[in-house]
């Protein structure tokens, strides 16, 4: 599988995810059309939103991925994204989270930004790069992948095409109120975990450089990708 159609496909299962998480909040934006066409327009303009602000995220995950590569640290990158979501896999097992408090702080100031537009009517593009801002799992889970790229244009691409690849299953729930029976997401989500653990492995055997093709090339390989 290409490192594109990894960000794709990352954003797909992930929208599952997301239909319990952030898919409350996106059915609570009102458009204020009779007309389904417009309303669809309102929708779509929501999820392009979102999928700005993940692209935003990516050129900034692209300047750091960059500098860690000039630094000779990308290897050692690698292998930090991929404990990191090896072990945020396990806490999604055995379901233990940290730090649920800070959390809720952090998500103050973004419940009152989004209550201030929602108040205001504002633009379902804007509402929707607020939402691409909060916090999330599956995100910083691309973000390890976009880091890993150690370019600005691949890391903003593979944000795109993550935000692209959550844009048919949350369009979909969006107009519909929730298309997915909350029995099909809870399986899904019983399967991300097991995910997430095949891709931090990929990233620990992509930083170990074992010579691998694909899967663990040569540092050597790496350096001639990327100069």
């Amino acid at each position: 599988m290409s490192i594109w159609a990894l960000a794709f496909f990352t954003g797909l299962f992930g929208s599952v995810h997301c239909l319990g998480m952030c898919g409350p909040l996106a059915f609570a934006v009102p458009s204020f059309h009779s007309n389904r066409g417009l309303i669809l327009f309102d929708k779509l303009m929501y999820q392009f939103g979102r999928i700005i602000s993940y692209s935003a995220l990516g050129i900034l995950a692209g300047f750091i991925g960059r500098q860690l590569w000039l630094s000779g640290l990308q290897q050692s990158l690698s292998i930090v994204c991929g404990v990191l979501v090896i072990i945020a896999a396990v806490q999604r097992l055995f379901k233990y989270t940290i730090a649920s408090n800070a959390g809720s702080v952090f998500l103050k100031p973004f419940n009152r930004l989004f209550g201030y537009l929602l108040r205001n009517k504002a633009n379902h593009l804007f509402i929707g790069m607020l939402n691409g801002l909060l916090p999330c799992g599956f995100v910083y889970l691309a973000l390890a992948g976009a880091v890993n790229t150690g370019d600005v244009k691949d890391s903003t691409a593979y944000m795109f095409l993550f935000g692209l690849g959550t844009l048919p299953l949350m369009l979909i729930a969006a107009f519909s109120m929730g298309i997915a029976a909350p029995s099909f997401r809870r399986r899904v989500n019983r399967f991300i975990p097991y995910l997430m653990i095949v891709l931090g492995c990929w990233f620990v055997l992509k930083g170990l450089t074992l010579n691998i093709p694909y899967l663990s090339p040569s540092k050597q390989i790496e350096s001639g990708v990327c100069k």
